[in-house]
């Protein structure tokens, strides 16, 4: 197969473990830079150039879209998907997950557990938003935050209100949920692929932290995870469209809640974490279903 690994660097850790499974299993692996790319959007022959050349005989993409080029980056996958390309992660499911605030009504929708989240545009009943998350402590969120930038802890209500005022000010769209002080700083990522909960590892924030992302300081190791928490994780890939994705889980006092579905996760931590060669399991999954045409999501909405 013809396998093109859509990155803006080989030399990054995820792509390097998919550009090596792909080899190792004799496939034909380009990695293409999606900011590079150019392309006709015609109805009769839709086509994609990279370097002066065009794009011809791929047989699947592996979407790896940073946040901060989703808007193009999902405009490539989708030019891909109109040339009838098997993708991965498709072009709306990414776009999907992106979206917090859209991701968490989806979510909702379904019954999928979730912390209280409130989401406002004035500032005007800033005390009635507090109370009705919860009250303080409770953690402020920028939407287009990723890796824990823009997450910021309110311990008590006049903190709080300070925050949401000065990101409102700022102009930025929030998100206010409460704050699950029985998780002590550490979350659950669940790795799907296909359907499946393929690894999981727990994620303990840095001393002083209550993020527990590992760009943040944060320690990963292996965990077993139970039942309800492997449910919640295949529903939400579900919900969400995606067939690859990390579904970060915290424990509760009433359960498992998810936090957020990551369209392109990361396999350093995984991978070291768990021992387990997750990469090749997504080139498996890839060789079982791409075929031309077959661009259908499971997600909605």
């Amino acid at each position: 197969m013809k396998i093109a690994i859509l990155s803006k660097s080989k030399q990054l850790y995820s792509t390097n473990s998919l550009i090596e499974a792909c080899e190792e299993r004799g496939h034909e692996v380009l990695v293409v830079n999606p900011l590079r790319c150019y392309m006709n959007i015609a109805s009769h022959n839709p086509t994609i150039h990279y370097k002066g050349e065009e794009l011809r005989d791929v047989d699947a993409v592996i979407p790896r879209i940073g946040a901060s080029i989703t808007f193009y980056g999902t405009a490539v996958v989708r030019q891909f998907e109109m040339m009838g390309v098997y993708c991965l992660n498709e072009s709306v499911a990414i776009t999907r997950s992106r979206d917090k605030l859209r991701s968490l009504q989806l979510l909702a929708r379904k019954g999928i557990g979730l912390p209280v989240t409130g989401f406002a545009n004035s500032t005007k009943f800033t005390e009635d938003l507090i109370d009705m998350v919860g009250g303080a402590p409770l953690v402020v969120k920028i939407l287009e935050g990723t890796q824990g930038i823009g997450v910021v802890l309110a311990e008590n209500r006049q903190a709080a209100q300070s925050v949401i005022e000065a990101f409102q000010g700022l102009k930025v769209n929030i998100l206010v949920q409460e704050y699950i002080k029985e998780a002590k700083g550490r979350d659950i990522r669940c790795f799907v692929v296909g359907g499946k909960v393929i690894a999981a590892m727990e994620r303990q924030a840095a001393a002083g932290e209550f993020r527990s992302n590992l760009h943040r300081g944060g320690t990963a190791s292996v965990i077993k995870i139970t039942p309800e928490e492997r449910s919640t994780a295949v529903r939400a890939s579900k919900i969400m469209g995606l067939n690859v994705c990390g579904v970060d889980i915290l424990r509760s006092n009433h359960g498992p809640v998810v936090m957020e579905v990551n369209s392109s996760p990361g396999l350093e931590g995984i991978e070291k974490a768990t021992g387990l060669d997750v990469a090749g399991k997504i080139i498996r999954f890839v060789e079982k279903n791409a075929r031309p045409g077959h661009t259908r999501t499971s997600g909605k909405g």
